[in-house]
């Protein structure tokens, strides 16, 4: 099974990649939406392939059982719905947020 656990650790590792690559471009962005929008590839992305990982090596390990398939497929749906709730949720707090600052910058200058 020398081959399933190669193929965890290279999904392992691509994940590891994507979450390096999104951190340096968190740390050059410039305000906080742009820095929100870039968490897209590591949390729809790489959060999976880790779990896939996890599913491969368990199947490695001892042999393929349905149970850690259907836990490892319901996590990764579940997964997904409570990111694109917390997706969803985040960009209404920034549009409350932009629309309070656009009020505030109208309201002190003179008319």
């Amino acid at each position: 099974m020398i081959i399933a656990e190669i193929f965890a650790g290279i999904l392992a590792v691509a994940a590891g990649l994507i979450m390096v690559v999104t951190m340096v471009g968190l740390w050059r962005a410039p305000d906080a939406q742009t820095q929100a929008n870039m968490l897209g590839p590591t949390t729809g992305v790489a959060i999976p392939l880790l779990i896939f990982a996890k599913l491969a090596y368990d199947i490695s390990r001892h042999g393929f059982v349905f149970s850690d398939v259907a836990r490892a497929l319901i996590a990764v749906v579940a997964y997904l719905v409570v990111l694109a709730l917390g997706a969803f949720l985040l960009g209404r707090a920034f549009l409350a947020v932009a629309v309070e600052a656009d009020q505030a910058e109208s309201q002190d200058e003179p008319a």
